[in-house]
């Protein structure tokens, strides 16, 4: 009993002394903080000076109107994060001193604050105080896809307001294109309108194109005949069909002029979300489609939380993700976990993104930089480091693979200086 009394004594002294390892590599953290990323997804706010009427182009479809929804944790406005990172930002002054303070330089200013080199900003149009060297566009092509009358496809309050800006963004793209209303055939639409809007956004220096397609229908692309696709076009056939041929052909066209398709896999906002409808998995025709190779897709928000379909879809030698939002919603212990698998797997499709939006008052797309950016980059920390711990990789190819989420992966697809 004596000797059972000295070891649990002595068992109790050693778990006093022996702190745990450090979730992180002491050595490991400092150079992920210092690698200037690239963030491949966010919806950057241009600054306007007092007077003039706020920037409204940081989406085509924002969120920030529909009905109440239960909000992540650390989306709330009485969540600590937003008030660490306006400190961080701001320090003693607040956020309309530092616009007045950094003028035209402001958007390039948080950027700075957020470790942020580059950020693909999701536009509908670009502007002053979003300088390009820092900015690169990424515009929304999800209008193209819905030339008809959408009265049939409003189901809830958020198609009733998500509809209306698509039809108005289309009405934007005819007027842009020199096209005063819809053209009589499916031919000249694609041409005249599609092509048109495409080969505008490239020569505006645009990276990619975005579709928020799972706000508004499922990702579930079929594969339709043109019969079809103009039989719908003119009245008389299937919606769906028109749309999924729209967005093929846009899918080709960017392939050929270079850029990217960022498609929404994830949960998103509002509180008639389908999640069902954005899982990864249904993109897998499109991406074992021999005809679209050539375009390359990016899961934007990494298909949360279907994130382990994510995985094998890597495989596909197309496919490109990014963990934005994620790191906007969860934990970096969670995003840590999620991480591992994917750099396990094909490490040189992962890449950094923030997400960062102005979600309300007191969490604006700056404190959303920081917050996201914090929490990715010890996401990353920590599953380098586990993978380090446990044997599966060497401290040289750690600092690799931390070079190539934050920086390097998307400086090859963009092909960025």
């Amino acid at each position: 009993m004596r000797l059972a009394s000295v070891s649990i004594v002595l068992a109790s002294m050693m778990a006093c002394t022996s702190a745990p390892p450090p979730a992180v590599d002491a050595d490991l953290a400092r150079e992920i903080a210092g690698i200037k990323a690239i963030d491949n997804h966010a919806h950057p706010v241009r600054p306007t000076p007092p007077g003039e009427t706020p920037d409204n182009e940081f989406d085509a479809l924002p969120v920030d109107n529909l009905e109440p929804q239960s909000d992540p944790l650390r989306q709330r406005a009485d969540s600590p994060e937003p008030t660490r990172a306006r400190q961080q930002l701001y320090g003693g002054t607040d956020k309309a001193a530092a616009i007045r303070a950094h003028a035209s330089d402001y958007a390039a200013w948080i950027l700075d604050q957020a470790g942020i080199d580059i950020m693909l900003a999701n536009r509908v149009a670009m502007g002053p105080g979003l300088p390009a060297s820092r900015f690169r566009w990424v515009p929304f092509a999800d209008a193209l896809m819905y030339p008809l009358d959408n009265q049939s496809l409003i189901h809830h309050s958020d198609h009733k307001a998500f509809f209306p800006l698509e039809e108005k963004l289309l009405t934007r793209y005819y007027a842009e294109s020199g096209v005063p209303a819809r053209p009589a055939t499916l031919a000249e639409y694609l041409d005249r309108v599609v092509r048109a809007t495409l080969e505008r956004h490239k020569a505006g220096g645009a990276v990619a194109e975005k579709f928020e397609m799972a706000y508004l229908r499922s990702l579930d692309v079929g594969n339709p005949p043109r019969a079809d696709a103009e039989r719908a076009y003119a009245g008389g056939g299937d919606y769906k069909a028109l749309q999924d041929y729209i967005f093929r052909f846009i899918a080709t066209e960017c392939g050929r002029l270079g850029m990217a398709v960022h498609i929404h896999v994830a949960h998103g906002g509002g509180g008639y979300f389908s999640v069902a409808g954005a899982n990864p998995l249904l993109l897998e025709p499109l991406l074992n489609d021999p005809s679209l190779r050539k375009t390359t897709f990016v899961l934007i928000h990494g298909g949360w939380p279907f994130t382990d379909e994510v995985t094998p879809l890597l495989t596909k030698p197309n496919a490109y993700v990014d963990f934005s939002e994620m790191t906007a919603f969860n934990s970096s212990h969670s995003v840590a976990q999620v991480l591992r698998k994917w750099l396990e797997y094909v490490p040189e499709k992962v890449m950094f993104a923030t997400d960062s939006y102005p979600t309300s008052p007191q969490l604006g797309w700056e404190e959303a930089a920081v917050i996201a950016a914090g929490t990715g980059r010890d996401a990353l920390g920590r599953a380098l480091t586990a993978m380090l711990r446990d044997g599966d990789i060497t401290r040289p190819r750690a600092s690799t693979l931390a070079r190539m989420v934050l920086r390097d992966n998307a400086r090859a697809l963009y092909k960025l200086p």
